[in-house]
């Protein structure tokens, strides 16, 4: 093809992306209609695969037949590297149990583990069985959530809920299975019982102090977080959940900073949920990162970088190839630009004028510039 002059890139990778969640409102989620639910995510896949996300890693859901949709060319969309259902314990972030449904019954599944976005563990020997459980239907990393999460109104950020027994048990299940473990952790004790855990990735960490920082990078773990900075970053909070969100402004200039001064292995994320109007700010999201990073920093990390932290996925990996970067050998995820974004970052945030060709694994889903 002649792109006539045009700037060609990889295809890029978000790597903390909800592919059943991000369109559909959290009133919908948690009311369990599942035809409604699948249907908003048909219609964003196609359109996070058009705003030039050629992969993403999917961090908590029931992604396993709608990845093997897109997969298979039923539905267009980027691949995915699922996860399952994010794993918690009762009162964590994603135990979204009604008051009424507590106590836990043996046994019992709640809506949200019958849904498949979380399943409850609250001994070392659920925590096995729930890793199992993600990994015998394909999970390509295991997701432990470690803290209290923004959109689960009853879990504060600050609080831990996975002993570190707990989480290693989830680490070796997973080493088991040859890949690993990323845990869900904001604050500092949370992130740091972690680590001791041998957990491989960090996600979040946005109240993470100096010392922890340090230790991460020190262990050369990697941390997967998000640069959240006003209310048009999330969907519309109330309560509590407003109230962790602003946390989260006030702590992404911080985390940002610490992965620039120690020099952590960082990776970026957008982690949008429950809004179709939010998720055309994943762009945004990406360009965010210009205010600690070089433009060509910034691609970098939504490219090979974010590529290097999928590979940690090893056996269970379910794409084998070499991705976010175009080379002989390599997936051919590939963009064309019309204009330069080493000189023009902005460019990613309008992708309907910008982009003038998708490719992903050599089928073009978009072109401009055939005449």
């Amino acid at each position: 093809m002649d792109c006539g002059g045009r700037v060609l890139m990889p295809g890029m990778i978000d790597a903390h992306w909800h592919t059943l969640y991000a369109a559909v409102p959290l009133t919908v989620l948690t009311s369990g209609d599942p035809g409604f639910i699948f249907a908003a995510s048909t219609a964003e896949a196609s359109r996070t695969l058009l705003r030039g996300f050629t992969t993403v890693r999917d961090m908590g859901g029931p992604v396993f037949s709608f990845k093997q949709a897109i997969d298979s060319g039923v539905i267009p969309g980027p691949r995915i590297f699922p996860s399952g259902a994010m794993i918690t314990t009762s009162g964590g972030h994603g135990d979204l149990r009604m008051l009424s449904e507590i106590p836990r019954s043996p046994g019992q599944l709640s809506p949200i583990e019958r849904m498949g976005g979380a399943m409850l563990a609250d001994s070392v020997g659920e925590v096995k069985l729930r890793v199992r459980e993600q990994l015998l239907q394909g999970a390509s990393q295991i997701k432990l959530v470690g803290g209290g999460g923004v959109s689960s109104p009853r879990s504060p950020l600050d609080m831990s809920t996975f002993s570190e027994d707990d989480l290693r048990a989830g680490v070796e299940v997973a080493r088991d299975w040859n890949t690993y473990v990323a845990v869900h952790a904001y604050a500092p004790n949370t992130i740091q019982r972690a680590i001791a855990a041998g957990v491989a990735c960090i996600e979040h960490a946005h109240l993470m102090d100096d010392d922890t920082a340090r230790l991460i990078a020190d262990r050369g773990i990697w941390l997967s977080t998000q640069p959240f900075l006003t209310m048009e970053d999330s969907s519309s909070l109330s309560g509590p959940s407003y109230e962790k969100i602003q946390q989260l402004f006030a702590g992404t200039p911080k985390v940002y900073n610490l992965i620039r001064k120690y020099n952590i292995k960082a990776a970026w994320g957008s982690d949008l949920l429950f809004s179709p109007a939010l998720t055309r700010r994943q762009g945004i999201m990406l360009t965010h990162l210009s205010r600690w990073y070089s433009n060509a920093e910034t691609l970098r990390m939504a490219t090979s970088v974010n590529a290097q932290l999928l590979g940690l996925s090893r056996l269970r990996n379910p794409y084998p190839g070499k991705l976010g970067v175009v080379e002989e050998g390599a997936l051919a995820d590939v963009l064309v630009l019309n204009g330069n974004p080493l000189e023009n970052i902005n460019l990613i945030e309008d992708p309907d004028s910008n982009l003038a060709v998708i490719m992903k694994d050599g089928r073009l889903y978009k072109n401009m510039v055939r005449s």
